[in-house]
């Protein structure tokens, strides 16, 4: 090359703002969350240290992990926060039940606003891969013994979730039945001879200890294959299928990409997300946040 020729510049990089457009809480949901984040105490004597980044870009970021699904390392190619400090703000956001909070408060003001349906609620289960392992892992039946997660979802008669527990995918589903209904978030009114609480289950449920556990917990037990219901509503005038309002949850759920696969090891941060998930839904159902 002659020396006396410019040397081509190479065109600046812009970052791309965009990736992240559709990936940000609201106003509104901000309004909600931040009365709940535990107060920041500031450890550096006299004030000093680098500025600390703000709530808001973190909560960004951590919603766009769960929608997403991405790693926290892809954090660090958007214009977020880098992918320690939203790691590190979701961790202490999570043991301070932040997110249980969130779920918590979504499923009162859907209460406030549309009334929880306790006449009819509906249980069941669903497997996720868990690759990395961890706690409360264990080998998928359905997946050739590969590592996954199971979580037993409680659904009330519109399909919000209001219970939820996390276990090893080898755990049966009637054995969940126990924990996830004191799972319970919200005070659950007492049933009456007149008003009685309806639970439906699918075939899965169909053991001695599962009819036992729900009458000890007030609940009538509705049990049928995942095929009779379907058969039902062609052929009796007038039936409506309730259980379908779980599996729907279910669908809900995984919608945020973050839980449809577990890439957490530890249970915890699963279960954070879990909880942000099962709040939004609530709060969605609400009509509120869009």
């Amino acid at each position: 090359m002659n020396k006396a020729e410019p040397q081509k510049r190479s065109r600046p990089r812009t970052p791309n703002n965009r990736t992240t457009t559709g990936f940000r809480i609201s106003d509104a949901l901000w309004a909600v969350l931040e009365p709940l984040l535990p107060v920041h105490v500031n450890t550096h004597r006299f004030g000093g240290g680098r500025p600390r980044v703000s709530d808001r870009r973190c909560a960004d970021a951590i919603f766009f992990v769960l929608r997403t699904g991405c790693q926290w390392q892809a954090l660090d190619q958007t214009e977020l926060c880098a992918h320690s400090t939203a790691h590190g703000r979701f961790q202490a956001w999570g043991e301070a039940g932040v997110f249980f909070k969130l779920w918590k408060v979504g499923v009162e003001r859907f209460d406030d606003l549309c009334g929880i349906d306790w006449d009819w609620l509906a249980m069941d289960g669903a497997m996720t891969k868990a690759p990395l392992g961890g706690k409360k892992t264990g080998p998928n039946p359905t997946d050739r013994g590969k590592s996954g997660v199971k979580r037993s979802l409680l659904a009330e008669g519109h399909g919000v979730p209001i219970a939820l527990v996390a276990e090893g995918a080898n755990r049966h589903d009637m054995k969940l039945t126990r924990p996830t209904v004191e799972s319970l978030i919200v005070e659950r009114p007492k049933p009456t001879a007149e008003r009685p609480q309806g639970m439906c289950l699918d075939a899965g449920y169909d053991y001695d200890e599962v009819y036992a556990i729900l009458n000890e917990f007030g609940f009538t037990a509705h049990v049928r294959p995942r095929g009779e219901e379907a058969k039902a509503i062609k052929h009796i005038a007038g039936f409506k299928a309730r259980r379908w309002v779980v599996e729907r949850a279910h669908s809900w759920m995984n919608r945020f990409r973050r839980v449809l696969i577990r890439w957490d090891k530890k249970p915890e941060n699963y279960l954070a997300f879990l909880h942000f998930a099962c709040g939004l839904i609530a709060f969605r159902a609400a009509g509120l946040f869009g």
